[in-house]
């Protein structure tokens, strides 16, 4: 094994695989860093939990080439409903509406890791290093050091270009001291995978209720996954009802769109903080996923910005005969921030304008929700934010693939 590469992704989550798969026949050589084995239970970006894939993830996952690997498990959404609890009026958005078939799926994470790592474990350009964690970095000038931890001893390794998927709490975007908003919602997302008696196929609930928005997305059949929020200081209440008690409390927040809820899965509870580096790269490292922004889960746009992260590195790298170049990551830069920046401010503005249980702040909210019901031109502009349709257009947001020109 060389222990030079051209690009080293740190973090083989679904972010740093998807980013990886995305290098697959390209002209360089590509590692990943993993802190755990792939196929171990505690893997966290492969377990049982679910994710929302936009109708533009979609086309993103195509072009990468592992849709076929996934769309069997993956359930279609064909129907958004958003509801204020106490308040009257709804938006609903459908997808035969928009011309196209689902404006989203539900997959679990373990399928798409499925369908990620036959790809990568094939590509002879791609080294998976894994059980490995970074203990240091260094920018030389042309090529960055990170001196990682494996089982077999330590081990130097020198990269042109370092990306950091390492997650929210990012040690190499914490290593280069990188300026980064965060602000804490006060807030915990409570996960679970319930049972209805009476489902709607196809159809995805986002309800704001007192204590934060309460999310239903469909898994087929009567299975829903749930995205439940909670205030920090009630978490740990509604984490200790068993579940008799807690489907209780649920049915009196989400009420009986779906009929009686009638089982709960294993369940799971994070805090919920918004994270935002100020810039997407430093000298010879950029950032991609939640090491640049972590997202507030209200409207499902974690991941699938993520992915456009992903399209948009690989459009300014393309024909880059260095790609830790400054020239191709000022390219990603100018290509991520409109896009960006929008949908941290859809997705903060919705956490905290929803959260807030005033009167009047309420008729207005449910005055919104009716507009955005009636009004034509603001339904498409909901449509196609929730399906990912905006931002900068790259090839592999419009279903090509890379066709790397050095090929």
């Amino acid at each position: 094994m060389s222990d030079a590469f051209d690009i080293l992704i740190v973090g083989g989550g679904m972010v740093g695989a998807s980013l990886a798969a995305a290098f697959v026949g390209s002209p360089w050589r590509v590692g990943v860093l993993e802190a755990r084995p792939y196929g171990a239970p505690d893997q966290p970006s492969y377990d049982e939990r679910s994710i929302a894939l936009a109708y533009g993830s979609r086309r993103i996952l195509e072009a990468l080439g592992v849709w076929l690997g996934l769309v069997v498990e993956a359930a279609p959404i064909t129907r958004i409903h958003v509801s204020d609890r106490g308040y009257f009026g709804a938006a609903r958005v459908a997808a035969r509406e928009q011309g196209v078939a689902a404006l989203g799926y539900v997959a679990p994470n373990r399928a798409v890791g499925a369908a990620l790592m036959p790809l990568l474990e094939h590509a002879a350009n791609i080294e998976l290093i894994a059980p490995a964690t970074v203990e240091s970095t260094s920018d030389e000038g042309e090529t960055v050091k990170v001196c990682a931890r494996t089982p077999d001893g330590a081990r130097e390794l020198r990269t042109r270009l370092l990306v950091a998927a390492d997650g929210a709490n990012s040690p190499v975007r914490e290593a280069l001291a990188l300026p980064t908003q965060v602000e804490r919602y006060g807030q915990c997302a409570v996960i679970a995978n319930v049972s209805v008696d009476a489902p709607r196929a196809g159809t995805a609930y986002e309800r704001f209720t007192d204590s934060g928005p309460l999310a239903l997305l469909p898994l087929g059949g009567a299975r829903y996954s749930l995205v439940w929020t909670q205030r920090e200081d009630a978490v740990d209440a509604v984490m200790a009802l068993d579940d008799a008690r807690f489907l209780a409390a649920l049915q009196d927040r989400f009420g009986w769109r779906l009929g009686r809820f009638v089982a709960v899965g294993k369940r799971a509870d994070y805090p919920l903080v918004l994270v935002r580096a100020r810039t997407a790269w430093h000298g010879r490292t950029a950032l991609v996923g939640n090491a640049l922004h972590s997202l507030h889960p209200v409207a499902g746009q974690g991941f699938n910005l993520a992915l456009r992260d992903i399209a948009a590195l690989v459009e300014a790298l393309r024909g880059a005969a260095d790609p830790g170049a400054p020239e191709g990551l000022q390219r990603y830069q100018a290509l991520r921030e409109p896009d960006m920046a929008r949908v941290v401010g859809f997705t903060d503005f919705l956490a905290r304008v929803f959260a807030r249980d005033l009167p009047l702040l309420g008729h207005a909210r449910a005055g919104g929700l009716l507009l955005a019901d009636w009004s034509p031109a603001l339904n498409r502009w909901l449509a196609r934010q929730n399906m990912g349709l905006f931002g900068r257009p790259t090839r592999l947001a419009s279903g090509q693939e890379a066709a790397w020109p050095h090929n």
